[in-house]
């Protein structure tokens, strides 16, 4: 049907955009993303727990902890894994350090073929840039605001 057509019949219309519209389980959404960043967290816990069995202290066992967290996710974003288990879990695969991590990844390996400097270069803080940015600056203000504190001897 032409739009003219579906101007004609609205209710045909409204038909067709239902049988095109996908349906969400907001329930099954939210199980998923728990399952998904259930698993990410309980894989990150259990890094954690064997680095500080091989004797580590905490800080250091923190740090493998989130660089092996950080490879495996640029792994499997470049095999195109990451990218279906995003897919599935939704916010349970975006919101850790391994999502964090996919953006960054996912960016470099879309712009690659423009290049080392202007695609690369140039693109890979493309999703991961504004939240650099963000954080960066909040981060300054709040450090304004507590020397502000500290100035005034205000205890909090």
């Amino acid at each position: 049907m032409t739009s003219e057509e579906y101007q004609k019949n609205p209710k045909e219309y409204e038909q067709y955009v239902k049988s095109v519209t996908p349906s969400h389980s907001l329930a099954a959404n939210m199980a998923k993303a728990f399952l998904t960043g259930g698993l990410i967290c309980t894989a990150g816990q259990w890094i954690l727990n064997t680095a500080r069995e091989l004797g580590t202290d905490a800080e250091t066992a923190g740090s493998w902890c989130s660089l092996i967290l950080i490879f495996l996710s640029v792994l499997l974003t470049g095999l195109n894994i990451y990218p279906k288990i995003g897919k599935f879990g939704g916010a349970g695969g975006l919101v850790p350090i391994t999502g964090f991590a996919n953006s960054v990844a996912s960016s470099a390996i879309e712009f690659r073929s423009e290049g080392q400097i202007f695609g690369i270069g140039c693109k890979i803080f493309t999703i991961a840039g504004p939240v650099i940015l963000y954080g960066i600056l909040s981060s300054w203000g709040i450090g304004i605001i507590y020397y502000l504190f500290q100035f005034l001897e205000v205890t909090v």
